[in-house]
């Protein structure tokens, strides 16, 4: 008799389950769902092409002094190449001495250019997130949206309001 009443039991717990199941599936099948691709929006929205250009207007002195120590080391290199034959001890031995220098002085100068560089994206980017946000709300209670995902492993064409954003972006 016990055996019956815990069947009974189980019986009734997987018709709830299921009732549940049905019911929670059929609101997210109401419910109407979006999708935005960040990457894309970082590639092509007008304000993040204009950060862009900012940043690199703005570091364009740095790259360019990085560019010329760079450039300072290979041609030193490839003159002790050549006449490593020919020098005097005392010669080969200070452009060593100097290109060793060089290359110290380069590798400090790239490890600043990109901490600095990597700091000021990150602050356009989070600049640039706060934009994104508003827009993507805009267009969610505009259009009904009820949920927006910004990561999916499969999106439909129809779902994808990346494109709509981008021009959202470019209006303002």
């Amino acid at each position: 008799m016990g055996m019956i009443k815990n069947i009974g039991l189980v019986a009734v717990v997987a018709a709830a389950i299921i009732v549940g199941f049905a019911v929670s599936t059929d609101a997210v099948a109401q419910s109407k769902i979006g999708f935005v691709d960040q990457e894309k929006l970082l590639r092509e929205a007008a304000p993040a092409k204009r950060a862009q250009a900012k940043l690199e207007k703005e570091f364009s002195v740095r790259k360019a002094e990085l560019d010329r120590v760079q450039k300072q080391g290979r041609d030193l290199e490839a003159l002790l190449l050549k006449e490593a034959v020919t020098l005097p001890d005392a010669d080969k031995l200070a452009k060593e001495r100097l290109l060793a220098q060089v290359t110290r002085d380069f590798q400090r100068l790239e490890r600043e250019y990109r901490e600095d560089f990597n700091l000021r994206r990150n602050e356009e980017i989070a600049s640039l997130q706060e934009r994104f946000s508003k827009a993507i709300n805009d267009i969610a209670e505009k259009d009904g949206f009820d949920i927006i995902l910004q990561e999916a492993v499969y999106s439909s064409p129809k779902s994808n309001i990346t494109e709509k954003v981008v021009k959202a972006l470019a209006d303002k």
